[in-house]
């Protein structure tokens, strides 16, 4: 019955090929539109670290006084931690795993005739490798010894070790950065998520990644530059170690909602603790949060607000097309009643003809998916084309692909319900009569 259907709707979308056009079009630039917009949602909103992410939390406390303001001019100094607080929050070691880390640059010195390079990196704890799952080619981490010691060692990406020294096979060599030498002791995968969740605002998410990385405790000994937001607000001076100044991230692996609640009791008690030293001026209770991954990235609106306004008006123009073809069904429809009269006084049901209807209706949702999906894939790559940060990971992956597909035809048949519940409400002797 389903192929008979079928070559009944493949002959009425031939019969009217104006009509069907206007269909197909219609479907075609609504899904289009949307789906461009909804898989560069789909990509920016994308879990960064998949199966390990429920475990990861983002400390916050706010040691800003009442009074301090910044007339919304650059990032919220509370975002980050001062090094008092991250060092605390460190040496409590409440967590599986924890880090406190930063930004940073340097200028490369490959050796013999290449050309030096920039290359970004992060100064942080050895927590971090554990905490975030990065996957050792050769070596391993920094020792507790050389993080205390600031002994001057180096972690470095694959793609690094192969670009200064040609092979992944490089622990014990000296890597040149900026104006002082540091030992490998650590080859790992090239690791870049995305969005890069673990970086301050000031950064670049969804663009570059981190190619090196020291001990916290060496950058700040040989005062490493920080890429990054450093916002001070005393009148006693500012430095990297000063309790007015912010600049460190955080993030604590938590495995169990046991050890979350725990923490996040251990977080109010330290704010009610730096409240009663004076230090804190707020309560506990806005003094101190624990954000999960995915709660951090929506807290700090990691979506930039046109993309998300540009996917609400392609949704809205989807809207818009399905009503005129719902239009276009209806008059199309409702013209073949006295085939329909004819079929129902044969023995068919109305059932029958609703299903055949239907059915043509999911025809031309196929059709306009074939097209929506090719408009997607220029819209993607118009986006492309955009300076934004994220624009180069506007790509359409499988998901994406079958969910074009599958909007168009459900879009379709949604259109169509209300046209072939008309067509097969028609009265059949009336129509007879008048043949």
């Amino acid at each position: 019955m389903l192929r008979y259907y079928l070559q009944l709707a493949w002959r009425s979308l031939r019969r009217h090929p104006v009509m069907s056009g206007l269909m197909v079009l219609a479907i075609g630039l609504g899904i289009g539109a949307s789906m461009t917009m909804l898989t560069v949602l789909h990509v920016m909103d994308a879990d960064p670290l998949p199966g390990r992410s429920a475990q990861l939390f983002r400390p916050y406390l706010n040691p800003l006084p009442r009074s301090y303001t910044n007339n919304g001019l650059g990032p919220d100094p509370s975002i980050n931690l001062t090094w008092p607080d991250a060092m605390a929050l460190l040496q409590a070691g409440k967590g599986a795993q924890q880090a406190a880390m930063a930004g940073t640059r340097a200028l490369v010195m490959p050796g013999g005739n290449r050309r030096p390079f920039r290359a970004q990196g992060r100064m942080t704890t050895r927590g971090f490798f554990a905490m975030f799952g990065l996957h050792f080619v050769d070596g391993a981490s920094w020792s507790s010894a050389d993080g205390s010691s600031a002994a001057q060692v180096v972690v470095i990406s694959q793609g690094l070790a192969r670009r200064v020294f040609g092979s992944n096979q490089v622990v014990g060599r000296s890597l040149h950065l900026d104006s002082h030498d540091y030992r490998v002791v650590g080859v790992v995968r090239d690791w870049a998520p995305r969005p890069m969740f673990y970086v301050d605002d000031s950064a670049q998410r969804y663009k570059g990644a981190d190619d090196y990385f020291v001990p916290l405790s060496t950058a700040v000994s040989l005062g490493l530059r920080v890429s990054g937001n450093q916002s001070g607000w005393g009148k006693d001076g500012i430095g990297p170690k000063s309790a007015t100044m912010s600049w460190l991230q955080f993030w604590v692996q938590l495995d169990t909602p046991v050890q979350v609640a725990a923490y996040r009791r251990f977080l109010h008690n330290y704010a009610a603790q730096q409240k009663a030293a004076g230090r804190f001026e707020r309560s506990p209770e806005k003094a101190a949060r624990l954000y999960s991954l995915m709660g951090w990235l929506a807290a700090r609106h990691i979506v930039p607000g046109d993309v998300s306004m540009q996917a609400g008006l392609a949704m809205a123009f989807l809207l818009v097309c399905l009503v005129n073809i719902v239009a276009l069904l209806l008059a199309k429809f409702l013209r073949r009643a006295g085939e329909i009269s004819v079929r129902r006084a044969l023995g068919a049901r109305r059932r029958d003809i609703f299903a055949q209807f239907c059915i043509e209706s999911a025809a031309v949702g196929v059709l306009g998916g074939a097209l929506g999906l090719l408009l997607a894939e220029l819209g993607l790559w118009s986006v492309r084309q955009r300076p934004d940060d994220y624009a180069h990971l506007a790509q359409m992956d499988v998901g994406m692909l079958g969910l074009t597909i599958a909007a168009a035809v459900v879009a379709s048949l949604c259109a169509g319900v209300l046209p072939a519940w008309r067509a097969a409400r028609v009265a059949p002797a009336l129509q007879l009569k008048a043949l």
